[in-house]
């Protein structure tokens, strides 16, 4: 394991300090004390054995307002799709609750969010005892003099209120908790790219009025029993632009730092088995797609952290990692924010010449490996006679150094060079296109008069393969194929979506086939590659009769076709389809993009 040395604060040590005693003191406090007048959570009073449910965010929201109303801004940023408020707190010691004093005077802004996945609802009883510890002068001395928090105790509200003692069966505590999906049964942490829900339509309208440099997502991973009891991720590490991963780097190592220091056994990369169940199989490092929050905010030129502590520890010590965590986070911010908000303010800059670079859209581990010692338990592999499958069976009294394979060597699985104007949606798709980019914060517009034919890339798609199955309400697209120039025209009422923009990654990440969140892999444009028109095979037969007694050439290919491929040769299907592709009545927008690439910007 490769950890970076740091130089922890005192403030973050007896910052620990306070948590371990203030642990042993509440564990003993009634659970009726009325949440407002301590500002003290369910969880604490209950000894860290329960959680609150959404009614005590609302009513320590207003609290802390009250008690520190120069500090601390509770208002609602959202609606849920069953009714509910989204709550988010506005915490800083310099004044700046609002968007427009925060950018005025260029602070940073960390965006803390818990409960995406409401079943792990660490980060909601951390949260709101880190904030106190910090507006109480207990811990965390001095790191909001300067940056703004933007807490939000609970993302995913809906799931948080589904209620229930076994919501996450591989968890140990608390004794009940919510629901890891929204109440319209979407993933909020699949759905940064393609924001379906409302609930990520109005965090998206947050993070585009705030503009936040860092976002931690709060976690609580799954898998293998191990000794280690958090994972910290960030990108830009391997993603994004070139500029800003130096940065990404120390984040995630100073806060390794910091909670290795406070007794923590953290780890730089997400506890994947390569094989599931398997701990002999060793780990597969990743990067995250947009998807993902971890993957998201790279692409708009921000930082994104995941915070996973483990599910095989208890809730209070699970609490104490994501306290000390989030205040590892906002110490960091504190010391290097300024320099780091202006390599974000830079990658924006650059962001408006990105067009003609290579742009790497999609990661994966090569085979290249290495042996790690890795801190988990003795166990065992034993046919199951219950399953019939090999179940592993871990002994927590027994700790064990496994020496595993870990692959962590990331290649580039898809690069594109970017398009020096930008894209072009066909007028039919411009307006959902429109709105789903706006949500994003990408800027386009729509093209009032027609271009005159001219040269512009297009993506004819050669394979094609829709999903047997659903997956977060889409039937996606797996599809292969080449952008090739030809010359088109260009309807009034297209959209154009310039790639001089701050956003241009994401406008990739977007609108390129081969990024693995792109609008087309999920299902938007799912139409144009059904064929709606199609030939008899009777009518086709005389087809291909007059082409090849009209048409040499095509005899040949047909010929040649014939003797190469015996697929081919086999199918009556495919051979009746080599002529129909030639004839005028085939479709020429079957299995065709309907957006075009354009290296100039259009005129009007």
């Amino acid at each position: 394991m490769r950890f970076s040395p740091c130089r922890l604060s005192t403030r973050a040590v007896l910052g620990g300090l306070v948590f371990a005693t203030l642990s042993a003191l509440t564990a003993e406090a009634p659970a009726s004390q009325p949440a407002a007048g301590p500002l003290t959570t369910l969880a604490e009073r209950s000894g860290f054995k329960q959680t609150g449910r959404y009614a005590e965010v609302q009513a320590l929201c207003l609290a802390f307002a009250r008690r520190y109303p120069r500090q601390v801004r509770c208002e609602r940023f959202g609606r849920t799709p069953e009714g509910r408020p989204m709550q988010v707190l506005v915490v800083t010691r310099s004044g700046a609750l609002s968007p427009a004093d925060a950018a005025r005077r260029h602070l940073p802004v960390t965006l803390v969010q818990g409960g995406i996945h409401a079943g792990e609802i660490d980060g909601k009883d951390a949260g709101f005892l880190a904030l106190r510890q910090i507006l109480d002068g207990e811990a965390g001395a001095g790191v909001l003099d300067h940056q703004v928090l933007l807490f939000v105790p609970v993302f995913n509200v809906d799931g948080h209120e589904r209620f229930g003692a076994w919501n996450r069966p591989n968890q140990r505590g608390p004794e009940a908790m919510g629901w890891r999906t929204t109440g319209q049964n979407l993933n909020l942490n699949r759905d940064y790219a393609k924001a379906d829900a409302p609930e990520m339509q109005a965090m998206l309208a947050l993070v585009q009025r705030w503009d936040p440099l860092a976002t931690v997502d709060l976690h609580v991973t799954d898998g293998a029993q191990f000794e280690h009891d958090v994972a910290i991720q960030v990108e830009p590490l391997h993603s994004g632009d070139e500029g800003l991963r130096d940065a990404g780097r120390a984040l995630r190592d100073g806060v390794i730092a910091a909670l290795s220091v406070q007794g923590s056994l953290p780890l730089p990369f997400y506890p994947s088995l390569r094989v599931e169940d398997d701990p002999a199989s060793g780990f597969v490092d990743s990067v995250s797609p947009p998807r993902f929050s971890t993957g998201y905010f790279a692409w708009r030129n921000r930082y994104a952290m995941l915070v996973e502590t483990h599910s095989w520890k208890d809730y209070p010590t699970r609490v104490r990692i994501t306290r000390n965590t989030v205040l590892a986070v906002l110490d960091q911010v504190a010391r290097h924010g300024a320099g780091w908000r202006a390599a974000a303010d830079a990658a924006d800059q650059r962001a408006l010449k990105l067009g003609g670079q290579d742009v790497t859209l999609d990661w994966t581990a090569s085979a290249q490996q290495r042996l790690i010692d890795f801190r988990g338990y003795a166990y065992t592999r034993t046919a199951s006679d219950i399953s019939g499958a090999l179940m592993t069976r871990y002994d927590e009294t027994s700790p064990q150094v496994w020496q595993v394979p870990m692959r962590d060597d990331l290649q580039p699985r898809a690069v594109v060079v970017a398009p020096r104007g930008g894209y072009l949606v066909a007028p039919a798709h411009a307006a959902a296109v429109a709105a789903k980019l706006g949500q994003h914060g990408i800027a386009s517009k729509v093209l009032g008069v027609a271009l005159a034919a001219g040269p512009l890339q297009v993506f004819r798609a050669s394979q094609t393969q829709f999903a047997a199955r659903s997956f977060e309400g889409h039937q996606a697209l797996t599809l292969t194929g080449e952008w090739s120039t030809e010359q088109r025209t260009v309807p009034a009422g297209s959209l154009f979506v310039p790639i001089a923009q701050p956003r241009a990654r994401l406008v990739m990440a977007l609108l390129e086939p081969a990024a693995p969140d792109a609008l087309v892999r999920w299902g938007w444009f799912n139409n144009a590659f059904e064929q709606k028109e199609y030939m008899e095979p009777y009518v086709a037969e005389d087809v291909a009769r007059t082409q090849l007694a009209a048409d040499p050439q095509v005899a040949a290919q047909f010929r040649q076709k014939l003797a190469e491929d015996p697929a081919f040769a086999a199918s009556p299907e495919q051979r009746l389809a080599f002529f129909e592709r030639r004839h005028p009545s085939w479709d020429d927008r079957f299995n065709l993009y309907p957006v075009l690439r354009t290296e100039a910007v259009p005129a009007r």
